[in-house]
C-alpha cells in the first residue's frame, strides 16, 4: 500500500481579505491612498518667500516714485518708509529661511555669517523706523551711524548670495538666483555714484522685480 500526502491547498480567501480575527493579511494590498503633503506642509517656507516678493514690490514701487534717497520729512518719507521696511522684514524672513536650510552650510562660520547679517538687518530696520516717523538727525553722529546699517546690510547680502552659490547645499536656479537678487547694492550704488537720481531710481526698482521678486517666488515654491 503505498501512502501519498500532499500539502493543503492555499486558501485564497486568507490571501484576499481579513483573517477571523479582523486583522488585515500583511500580503494583501490596500486600497488606501497614501498620504501626500500638502499646503504648507508641501511649501514649508510659502509665508517667507510671499512676504520676500511682496516687499520687494512695495520698495521697487516707492523708489520709482519718490527715488533713491527720499526727501526728509512729510508724506514721501513715510511711503518710502513702508516699502523699504516691508522689504526687510522679507530680507528676515529669507534669512530664517537660509538658516534652516543650512543654505551657506552646516559649519559654524555658516551660521555665525547668517547671525550677523540679521543683526545688520535688524538694526537697519531700527533706522528706516526712525527716518519713517521722522525721528532721526543725520547730522548727529549717532544717527548718521544707524543709517549706515542700511547699505551695510544689503551689501551682507551679497557675500550671503556668493556663499549660497559656492556651498550648492541649494540647487537648480535656487543656487544662482540669490546672487542674482542680492547683487542690488554692488549694483546700483555705483550707478546712482556715476548716472545719478534720473536714472539709479529706474535701475534699483527692475534690479528689485528681477532679483528679489523672483527669489521670493522660488523661495515661495521650496519643498525642503
Amino acid at each position: 500500500m503505498t501512502l501519498h500526502s500532499s500539502p493543503a491547498p492555499a486558501r485564497s480567501d486568507l490571501a484576499a481579505g481579513p483573517d477571523r480575527t479582523g486583522h488585515q493579511h500583511p500580503d494583501q494590498p490596500t486600497n488606501q491612498p497614501t498620504d501626500q503633503p500638502t499646503g504648507a506642509a508641501r511649501h514649508p517656507f510659502l509665508v517667507h518667500g510671499a512676504l520676500l516678493t511682496i516687499g520687494a514690490l512695495l520698495w521697487a514701487i516707492s523708489i520709482v516714485l519718490i527715488g533713491i534717497d527720499p526727501p526728509s520729512g512729510g508724506t514721501e518719507q513715510l511711503v518710502f518708509g513702508v516699502g523699504s521696511g516691508t522689504f526687510q522684514l522679507g530680507l528676515l524672513a529669507l534669512l530664517r529661511v537660509l538658516w534652516r536650510t543650512r543654505a551657506l552650510g552646516p559649519g559654524r562660520i555658516a551660521r555665525a555669517a547668517l547671525i550677523v547679517e540679521s543683526v545688520l538687518v535688524t538694526v537697519a530696520i531700527g533706522s528706516t523706523l526712525a527716518d519713517a516717523l521722522q525721528l532721526s538727525d543725520l547730522n548727529q553722529p549717532a544717527w548718521a551711524a544707524l543709517d549706515a546699517f542700511w547699505p551695510l546690510s544689503m551689501l551682507g547680502m551679497f557675500f550671503i548670495g556668493v556663499r549660497i552659490a559656492i556651498a550648492g547645499r541649494w540647487t537648480g536656479l535656487t543656487r544662482f538666483w540669490p546672487l542674482v537678487a542680492e547683487s542690488w547694492a554692488v549694483v546700483v550704488l555705483p550707478v546712482n555714484g556715476l548716472l545719478g537720481d534720473q536714472v539709479a531710481p529706474y535701475v534699483a526698482a527692475a534690479h528689485l522685480l528681477i532679483g528679489y521678486t523672483v527669489l521670493g517666488v522660488l523661495v515661495a515654491r521650496k519643498t525642503a
